[in-house]
C-alpha cells in the first residue's frame, strides 16, 4: 500500500537534507543518516527527497546529489528524488543532462532537477571544481539553453545532433532554485519550476514569488508557474523542546531565524496551512538541521502526524 501523501487542500511537503556531517560521526554514517531519513520520509507520506549540492564544508557530505539520489531511489519506492541544487556554473549541461537522464530511467517519474547559481563552497573550492566561478555565471543563460535543448533531445554542436544518452521516457522535472530576484527571473524565462529558499533568504517570499509568476513564460515544456517554498521548520512535543532544538541550529541572521517554523506539532502545522494560504502556494520542502540524527527524525515524524491527522479531520 502507498503512504498517504501529506495534503490538505492540495498541500505536498517534502524533506531538503543537506547531509549534516554531525561532530564525532563518519561521512560513512552521515549518508546512511540520509538514506533512513528518506526511507521514513515516504513512509510518513512526505512527497519528495531533496538533497543539496556544498564543496568542501565541514559538517556536510552533499557534495554529489546525483550520487546520493541513486541510492535513494534503490532504498524507497514511490517517494521523488531532487537535486537542491544542482550548480550548474559549475559543470557541462551534456554531463548535467546524462547524469539526470540516468537516473530518471533508474526511478521512472520520481526525478527532478534542481538547478542553483551558487558556487556552494568557498572560493578556493571554487576554484578547484571549475576555475573562475564568476565567469561561469555569467555564462549561466547559455549553459541554460544548452541544457534545455539535451533534456528535450534538440541540441546540436557544430551543426551535429548531440544526445545526452540515455533518453528516458519521462524526463526529469526541471526547476530553478535561488533566494533573490534574479534566479526567479531566471525560472521564469525558462518556464521552469522556482524554489524560493526562504529558510536562508533575507528577501521577501511573496515578492519572489510574485516576480517569478508575473514574468513567467509559457513554453511546451511548463504552461503555468509552479512554485515551492524551502521553509525550516523544528517541531517537538513541547514548545520549550522545540525552542531549544532550534537554538542549536546556526543561522547567523536574526531576520532569517524569524522566518522559521518552531513549536509543537499542532503549531506547525496551523503554521503552514498559513504560509499555504499567505503565498498560494500548494508545495513546501522543509529544512530541519538540527545537530542530532534522532531529534531531526523525530521532528519530520510529529509534523508529518500532525498534518495527516489535519487530514483525516477534515
Amino acid at each position: 500500500m502507498q503512504p498517504q501523501s501529506l495534503a490538505i487542500n492540495s498541500l505536498n511537503l517534502g524533506v531538503l537534507d543537506m547531509v549534516p556531517l554531525l561532530p564525532g560521526t563518519r561521512p560513512e554514517q552521515a549518508v546512511q543518516w540520509a538514506a533512513e531519513l528518506a526511507r521514513q520520509a515516504e513512509a510518513w507520506g512526505y512527497t519528495r527527497y531533496w538533497t543539496s549540492e556544498h564543496h568542501d564544508m565541514e559538517g556536510l557530505a552533499s557534495s554529489s546529489p546525483e550520487v546520493l539520489l541513486s541510492h535513494i531511489g534503490a532504498v524507497t519506492t514511490t517517494i521523488r528524488l531532487g537535486a537542491g541544487a544542482i550548480l550548474l556554473p559549475h559543470y557541462s549541461p551534456v554531463k548535467v543532462a546524462e547524469w539526470f537522464h540516468l537516473l530518471a530511467a533508474l526511478y521512472p517519474g520520481r526525478v527532478e532537477l534542481g538547478l542553483g547559481r551558487a558556487p556552494g563552497g568557498g572560493p578556493h573550492a571554487s576554484m578547484a571544481l571549475s576555475g573562475n566561478f564568476l565567469q561561469h555565471v555569467t555564462e549561466l543563460p547559455q549553459k541554460m539553453e544548452a541544457l534545455l535543448a539535451l533534456l528535450e533531445g534538440t541540441y546540436e554542436y557544430e551543426q551535429t545532433p548531440v544526445i545526452a544518452r540515455p533518453m528516458p521516457d519521462q524526463p526529469p522535472a526541471l526547476w530553478m532554485l535561488g533566494t533573490n530576484r534574479k534566479s526567479a527571473e531566471y525560472a521564469a524565462r525558462y518556464s521552469t519550476g522556482y524554489v524560493f529558499g526562504q529558510f536562508m533568504s533575507e528577501q521577501q517570499t511573496e515578492e519572489m514569488l510574485s516576480i517569478y509568476r508575473s514574468h513567467f513564460q509559457p513554453s511546451t515544456r511548463m504552461d503555468k508557474p509552479r512554485t515551492m517554498v524551502a521553509v525550516g521548520a523544528v517541531c517537538a512535543l513541547t514548545d520549550e523542546l522545540a525552542q531549544q532544538w532550534a537554538a542549536q541550529i546556526s543561522l547567523g541572521d536574526p531576520a532569517v531565524r524569524a522566518s522559521w517554523l518552531v513549536g509543537t506539532p499542532a503549531v506547525i502545522a496551523d503554521q503552514l496551512r498559513s504560509l499555504q494560504i499567505k503565498y498560494d502556494n500548494n508545495e513546501f520542502l522543509l529544512v530541519t538541521p538540527i545537530p542530532d540524527y534522532e531529534q531531526r527524525l523525530l521532528s519530520y515524524r510529529l509534523i508529518a502526524e500532525a498534518m495527516n491527522s489535519s487530514l483525516e479531520s477534515k
